[in-house]
């Protein structure tokens, strides 16, 4: 089995070197990390390099030449996966929001589905105790209201982004088709992956906040995603379930 994680990185310095740590502190036989860079001004892509020498064939990173967007990183990280042989790909944060420690669990889990969502709004999830009333309003409103208002989805945590996807589930879903770049990136793979028919269970997590740095989710970055919404429905309007891939059929 070969596990590649897929962290995107923008002013991540200080957190790269421990979430790296705690990912081969796993013991996961097979488990790579691929770090995608988006030229960050406070050195992640040099830290990134630094880590790349200690563990070379284990740790890789894909510089890019600027801010370029979360989406894109994720649809270029998973292309580097899927072409380096990739059996199960997983997509995280790396400011500890996301445990590396719920991963196992997942690589359980996707044996009976095709991605595994750790989600904050399934029953059992829960979010870190410092976030404000109106910050958790906001995020569950728009995660269980509108999101699915609009959509029609059944997710109760669309904008989740942490998953494990099986490589055949990435490959049915068609990352060519995937425009968004921003954090509403998330929202269009999850309603993709639904109008196509993949098998998605959502399992419940803790969501802490980062622990260091500032949080890249400013006030126009939520209302621009709010608004793209209906552009994703727009666009995927046409697609239907796609037959399950052999793999699938037991």
């Amino acid at each position: 089995m070969k596990l590649i994680v897929v962290v995107p990185t923008y002013n991540e310095a200080d957190n790269l070197p421990a979430i790296a740590a705690e990912l081969l502190a796993l013991g996961i036989e097979g488990l790579e990390l691929l770090v995608v860079d988006d030229a960050s001004p406070d050195g992640t892509g040099d830290v990134a390099d630094d880590l790349v020498q200690r563990y070379p064939g284990t740790i890789c990173v894909i510089h890019r030449p600027g801010k370029l967007g979360l989406g894109t990183a994720y649809v270029q990280g998973f292309t580097w996966a899927l072409e380096h042989g990739a059996d199960f790909v997983v997509q995280m944060d790396a400011d500890f929001s996301h445990s590396p420690t719920y991963i196992p669990t997942f690589l359980e889990l996707i044996k009976d589905c095709d991605v595994v969502v750790g989600s904050r709004y399934v029953e059992g999830g829960r979010i870190d105790e410092r976030w404000g009333w109106g910050r958790w309003f906001l995020s569950w409103w728009a995660n269980s209201v509108w999101v699915r208002l609009i959509l029609g989805m059944r997710a109760t945590d669309a904008t989740a982004g942490f998953k494990c996807w099986r490589s055949s589930a990435l490959r049915q879903l068609g990352l060519e088709r995937i425009r968004s770049n921003g954090y509403v990136f998330q929202v269009e793979m999850a309603y993709v992956a639904e109008r196509i028919g993949l098998r998605v269970l959502e399992t419940p997590i803790y969501f802490e906040d980062r622990r260091i740095g500032q949080s890249k989710m400013s006030v126009p970055v939520k209302i621009e995603a709010a608004i793209r919404v209906f552009e994703i429905g727009w666009r995927h309007r046409h697609l239907k379930p796609l037959p399950r891939p052999i793999e699938a059929q037991d």
